[in-house]
């Protein structure tokens, strides 16, 4: 073998080693990559994409209720992730936080709909699935506690003052 050939074969040689190298130090060093998964969502609140359990693929239950997911897209850095078990309440894996830079949700829009996905929409869904009993009465302390906050910030801001002022 000539001396053009090893210099050939040593600089391609080492090129591959190189890039492998660097991905290996971006991937599992620096973790620089982008992560995709499904989120819960709410379909009372948010357009969701819907999933149905097909029986001929998977075991399903049998109960519509229980054989229908609803979820969201998220897309974001796996360098953010903490690591923790996303089904733990305190766990924020699949969340995107406001001062996050490429992190993104996509929920159920006509453009991103390809064949086969659904969505669903919250004001259909809503009437068709009211909320239960002891989530009302969580609605319910929710609003007073709202309330009991903005009386104590009207009271901050004087405006008990104008109602004393139209009884003169």
């Amino acid at each position: 073998m000539d001396n053009k050939s090893k210099i050939f074969f040593a600089v391609f040689f080492s090129l591959i080693v190189g890039s492998i190298a660097a991905t290996y130090y971006k991937i599992f060093v620096l973790q620089d990559y982008m992560i995709e998964a499904e989120a819960p969502c709410d379909p009372y609140t948010e357009t969701c994409f819907v999933y149905i359990c097909d029986p001929i693929e998977e075991e399903c239950t049998g109960d519509p209720e229980e054989d229908t997911s609803y979820y969201k897209n998220i897309s974001r850095n796996a360098k953010y992730i903490p690591l923790c078990d996303p089904a733990d309440e305190e766990c924020d894996a699949l969340t995107c936080p406001s001062d996050e830079e490429n992190c993104s949700v996509t929920l159920c829009t006509p453009n991103v709909l390809t064949d086969g996905v659904v969505c669903n929409n919250p004001t259909a869904y809503t009437l068709l699935h009211p909320i239960q009993e002891e989530e009302v009465d969580n609605l319910d302390a929710l609003e007073n506690e709202d309330n009991d906050e903005s009386d104590d910030v009207a009271s901050s801001d004087g405006l008990e003052d104008d109602e004393d002022s139209t009884e003169e």
